[in-house]
């Protein structure tokens, strides 16, 4: 649940966002503005803007954004928007049977055992080749990770024509190269419920610019013994509304622990 409920409703209410109407245009604000709506609240998290900012689920959104069905994004470094309509995809239970998965390594992976990180249960998963056999691509390198910044593009959402975003910053928590294709990875470490589009189309559409090569968007959560992984596609590339399920399975490792 969001902390930030009273500096939301603050900035809402000096910036008139109650008279915007949304019907017609997402609304447009930047870091400078909320700094100064904020700055007398006296702790970092009602006055920090990242964290202000950061809503990756629908339940991290602050109440007047829950009640007026709005959500934020980044177009450029220091400027949001805020829209209208539906920003999340929901992350479906895998009700399928797991299946059993025989790694591929011919030792046991000691390290794998020790900690309970995301990028620890993805470093093994990509091991023990478990990434290659739910793409079918047994040319997968780990080539991509951290923090990088977009290039220009543009895209509209079911309310909205055109939204452009420039040099925002994105960050997958792996991303592999083979000969044909790219995966990006989209790592969470708990029950997941749901997610900001936003965390699977902007990285997408960042290599669909940098590359010829298909590009395929990756979720990737470890439940319990289980791996679960879910692709997901866009049916419009420039549509941001238009994300759907491709193909999801679970499965357990055999040996590990």
């Amino acid at each position: 649940m969001s902390k930030n409920n009273e500096s939301w409703q603050k900035i809402y209410k000096d910036l008139k966002i109650d008279k915007h109407d949304f019907k017609s245009k997402p609304f447009f604000i930047n870091a400078e503005e909320i700094k100064d709506c904020v700055k007398d609240f006296k702790q970092t998290s009602q006055r920090e803007v990242r964290i202000l900012c950061k809503q990756d689920s629908r339940e991290d959104r602050p109440q007047i954004f829950i009640d007026n069905e709005l959500f934020i994004l980044p177009i450029k470094n220091g400027e949001y928007v805020l829209c209208k309509g539906e920003g999340y995809v929901d992350i479906p239970d895998i009700h399928a049977d797991i299946k059993e998965y025989e790694s591929k390594l011919d030792f046991e992976l000691k390290s794998a055992c020790i900690g309970n990180s995301e990028m620890q249960h993805l470093d093994f998963a990509y091991a023990s080749s478990l990434i290659r056999t739910f793409i079918d691509d047994e040319s997968l390198v780990l080539s991509i990770r951290g923090r990088k910044y977009t290039p220009q593009f543009s895209f509209y959402t079911n309310i909205y024509d055109n939204i452009e975003v420039k040099s925002v910053q994105t960050e997958v928590d792996s991303g592999f190269e083979g000969r044909d294709k790219i995966v990006l990875v989209e790592a969470k470490n708990n029950q997941t419920k749901n997610i900001i589009i936003r965390q699977l189309y902007y990285p997408m559409r960042q290599w669909q610019l940098h590359t010829q090569k298909e590009v395929i968007t990756l979720f990737f959560e470890k439940r319990k013994e289980c791996f679960l992984m879910g692709e997901f596609g866009f049916k419009e590339l420039q549509n941001y509304n238009s994300i759907f399920l491709k193909k999801s399975a679970k499965f357990k490792i055999k040996g590990k622990k």
